[in-house]
This record gives C-alpha cells, sequence and structure tokens, in this order.
C-alpha cells in the first residue's frame, strides 16, 4: 500500500521497494520513547502500588505490565505519533536534495533569424533554469542549439522540453548529465586527435569518447537501421569503415565533421613512413 499524503514523513521518506523508513538517529529515538513510555509507566505504578498485593507480586506485575506495554504500546506510538520529528534530520536532507541544481544537455532546432535565441532564454529563466553553455550548429531548415543547463532539482525533463517546444524549438531532446559536459569541446577534440597522432590504432576508441557513441561491430552495423542520424559511418582506407550509434541522440554535422577530421589524422600517420634510424 503506497503511504497517504496526510502523512508527510512516511510519503517523502519511505523506500519504493521495502515501504520502510529510514532508521532515526538513537539520541531522537531514545528521546522519543522516553516521552511516551514515562506516562505510560506512572499511571501503572500508582495503580499497582495502591493494590494490597504481595511486594513480589507487585514487582512481577510491575515488571510483565511495563515490558508489555514498551512492545506493544510505547514504541509503536512513539514511531506514529513522533514520526516527523524523529525523521527530522533526513527530511531536511531529503529537501536539500530535492531542491539542488540538476545539470542536463538539451538540444532543439531553431530557426535562423534574429529573436529565436531569446525566446529560449526567456522560457529557460521563468523555470529558474541558467544557461551554462551553448554551441551552435548548422542544420537543414535552421540551426540545431545544444545547451548544457542548471535547473532546479525538482524540474524534470518533461517541463524542459515543453519550455523548448514552446519557444519556438522543434525535435528537442534532454538528457541528464554531469559536470564534464561542461568540458570544453575544441580541448577535448585536440586532446584526443594528440592520442590518434601518438597511436593510430587508437582511432575507433578516441571517436567513440569524443562522441559518446558506442562502437558497432561488422555484423552490428550490417543490421542496424539508421533512426534520424543516430548511426555515423566513419570510413578508413586502412582500418575499414568504422560505424558508431548513439541511440536517442543525433550526430550533429560538426560532430561528424571532428570524427572525419581524426580518421583523416589517423590515416596520414598510419601510412607515414618511420624515421631512419641514425646510424
Amino acid at each position: 500500500m503506497k503511504p497517504t499524503a496526510s502523512n508527510p514523513a512516511a510519503s517523502d521518506l519511505s523506500c519504493e521497494v521495502c515501504g520502510l523508513m529510514p532508521e532515526p538517529t538513537k539520541t531522537r529515538l531514545t528521546v522519543a520513547n522516553v516521552a511516551v513510555m514515562l506516562p505510560i509507566e506512572l499511571l501503572v505504578h500508582a495503580l499497582v502500588v495502591e493494590t494490597h498485593l504481595p511486594y513480589v507480586a507487585k514487582v512481577l506485575v510491575l515488571t510483565l505490565t511495563a515490558t508489555v506495554l514498551v512492545i506493544w504500546v510505547a514504541e509503536p506510538s512513539a514511531a506514529r505519533v513522533l514520526r516527523g520529528w524523529l525523521h527530522a534530520p533526513a527530511l531536511r536532507h531529503r529537501k536539500k536534495l530535492g531542491s539542488a541544481a540538476a545539470l542536463w544537455r538539451a538540444r532543439t532546432v531553431l530557426q535562423d533569424q534574429p529573436g529565436a535565441l531569446q525566446k529560449v532564454t526567456r522560457a529557460l529563466a521563468r523555470l529558474d533554469t541558467n544557461i551554462l553553455s551553448i554551441h551552435v550548429h548548422p542544420v537543414a531548415g535552421g540551426v540545431l542549439d545544444e545547451f548544457v543547463l542548471s535547473a532546479p532539482g525538482d524540474l524534470g525533463e518533461r517541463q524542459l522540453l515543453e519550455a523548448l517546444d514552446d519557444a519556438g524549438g522543434s525535435r528537442s531532446h534532454v538528457w541528464p548529465t554531469t559536470a564534464l559536459a561542461m568540458a570544453d569541446g575544441q580541448t577535448r577534440a585536440l586532446s584526443l586527435a594528440a592520442r590518434v597522432a601518438d597511436a593510430p590504432g587508437e582511432l575507433p576508441l578516441a571517436v567513440a569518447e569524443l562522441l559518446r557513441a558506442r562502437i558497432l561491430t561488422p555484423a552490428e552495423a550490417a543490421v542496424e537501421t539508421p533512426d534520424a542520424g543516430t548511426v555515423l559511418k566513419v570510413p578508413t582506407a586502412w582500418h575499414g569503415p568504422i560505424t558508431f550509434a548513439r541511440p536517442g541522440e543525433p550526430f550533429t554535422p560538426a560532430e561528424s565533421a571532428r570524427a572525419h577530421r581524426l580518421a583523416e589524422l589517423a590515416e596520414i600517420l598510419a601510412h607515414r613512413p618511420a624515421p631512419a634510424s641514425p646510424m
């Protein structure tokens, strides 16, 4: 059974798999148990002390009664009545995580005309979303703008897509990302070019890292159906064609050009004669 909305601690913190709440701190659990047990203990002692039972019988009655009441009444009552206070630290931590900024990569195709990008920035600003970086790629029918966005933690993919589409974007895509997306693309390409220059055989892995794509085996490439530009084939004279796939994220013309330039670099270096050894 799912937790009800009337119990915020249970609904916010209970495990989706087992339904259990996180373990409260020992200090808060002790204080909660004492707060619930003390009135019960006082009431039981007051009632038993007034009886005319023998001393040993009073001790047994007090011990058994207090034990049963603690197990069946006090601890469940403390967990239920003081649940919000018991789990307050975990609730505060969850709220901090929920409100922390999240990073997203987004792509949308805009008309190549003045004011198009301004509409997107205004739509994102209304969601309290900040544009950390932007790259523009010319494509057929306009320009493809690629963003790295910092958005509130409670903002989801659907809201971002709606903002991009409402601002005039089309073929929009949004993906969660990490701080690695802030690495400069040109610097990364140059670093991978140096890697290929040192070892041309590293070309497939370098291109896969550059494009954040998966290398397809020849058998996979033969049966792979291109899906709106998500499959890229890079021809090489010495290695044969290398096919890369990135489902759900089409390759841009700039990315294709970078991959082909890396392949040309590897081919030039692979066919360059080795320097003569000194006598």
